[in-house]
C-alpha cells in the first residue's frame, strides 16, 4: 500500500522521503525516468526495511527549474520563496540573479534577494551597486553576514517553503549552519585564484526550520537557462517594461534596434536601465535560437 511522503534529500535517481510519522525510507522511482525534486510530495510503498519505491508525484503548487536547448533541470517543488543568494565576495553574476528572479515570478515564487558577507565593508558599496537596478524595482534585498547575522533571515522564513539559489560560494551552507547547527552543511574555502566557490552543496536538501517553516539547500550553478519561457513571457518578466509595451511602431517589435520601439525609447530616457535591458535582449536571442 503506498502512503503520501515529502522528498526531503534528491541525489541522482536516489531519493530520500519523510513519512508523516517522521520515519525516512530511500527510494528510487519505477522506469529509468525521473523527474521527481526536492519538496515534491510523492506515493511510496516500503519494499524493505528503510527502503521503499515512489510510485507517482503528486500534483504541485509551484515548480522552479532552469532550461537550456538541450534539456530542463528541475531544482525544488512547492515552494513559497526563492532566497537568492549572493555576496560581497567572490564576485556574483547580476544577469544570473535577474535570471533566477525571472524564473521565480514565473512560477509565482516570491524572490528575495540576500546579500551575504556584508561584514567585507571594502565590498559593500561595489555590490549595492550592482544590485541597484532590481531594488529600485522594489525587490527586496536583505543585508546580512552568515557568520554572525542569520538571525536577521528568519522572519522572511516564518511560516514558508525556502529554497536556497545561487552560485558556488556566495554562502548558501554557511547559512544553513547558522540557521539549523545540526544541519553540518559542509562548506569550504573559496578559491581566491578561480574567483569562485568550489561546489559544497552536491544533492538538494530540505530542513525543517518548525512544522511550518521548511528550507531546501540547492547545489550552486554556474548559468540558469530561461528557455521554456517564449517571447511575451519575457516581455511581462520585466515590471519596468509594462507601461511601453504595445506602442512600439511594429507590433511584431523584437526591442533590438527597430525604429519606433517604445522600450528603445525608454531606454534612452532613463526609464529601463541598460542592465535590464541587455538582459531582456540576451535572453530573448538565447529564445531566438530554439
Amino acid at each position: 500500500m503506498s502512503t503520501s511522503a515529502i522528498v526531503i534529500a534528491a541525489h541522482g535517481r536516489q531519493y530520500r522521503v519523510e513519512l508523516p510519522d517522521g520515519s525516512e525510507l530511500l527510494c528510487c522511482t519505477r522506469g529509468k525516468k525521473s523527474d521527481v525534486v526536492c519538496g515534491d510530495r510523492v506515493r511510496v510503498e516500503p519494499t524493505s526495511q528503510g527502503r521503499g519505491v515512489i510510485n507517482g508525484i503528486e500534483p504541485r503548487r509551484t515548480l522552479l527549474y532552469r532550461s537550456n536547448e538541450a534539456r530542463e533541470k528541475l531544482i525544488a517543488a512547492n515552494v513559497d520563496q526563492a532566497i537568492l543568494v549572493v555576496a560581497t565576495e567572490p564576485a556574483f553574476s547580476e544577469a544570473l540573479v535577474g535570471r533566477c528572479v525571472i524564473a521565480a515570478q514565473s512560477q509565482g515564487i516570491t524572490p528575495l534577494i540576500v546579500l551575504n558577507k556584508c561584514d567585507l565593508a571594502d565590498r559593500l558599496a561595489e555590490s549595492r551597486a550592482r544590485l541597484a537596478p532590481l531594488a529600485a524595482l522594489d525587490y527586496p534585498i536583505l543585508e546580512l553576514s552568515a557568520l554572525a547575522g542569520a538571525d536577521s533571515l528568519r522572519p522572511w522564513l516564518q511560516g514558508k517553503t525556502s529554497v536556497l539559489v545561487g552560485q558556488s560560494g556566495m554562502g548558501k551552507s554557511t547559512l544553513i549552519n547558522a540557521l539549523l547547527p545540526e544541519a553540518r552543511a559542509a562548506t569550504r574555502e573559496i578559491s581566491a585564484a578561480l574567483d569562485s566557490g568550489k561546489h559544497t552543496t552536491t544533492f538538494a536538501k530540505l530542513y525543517h526550520l518548525d512544522g511550518e517553516s521548511h528550507i531546501i539547500d540547492s547545489p550552486g550553478l554556474q548559468e540558469f537557462g530561461l528557455r521554456h519561457l517564449d517571447f511575451s513571457d519575457l516581455e511581462q518578466a520585466f515590471p519596468e517594461f509594462a507601461p511601453h509595451l504595445g506602442r512600439c511602431r511594429f507590433r511584431n517589435c523584437q526591442h533590438q534596434q527597430e525604429p519606433g520601439c517604445a522600450l528603445q525609447a525608454a531606454l534612452a530616457s532613463g526609464d529601463i536601465a541598460p542592465e535590464r535591458m541587455r538582459l531582456f535582449q540576451e535572453l530573448a536571442r538565447e529564445r531566438a535560437r530554439t
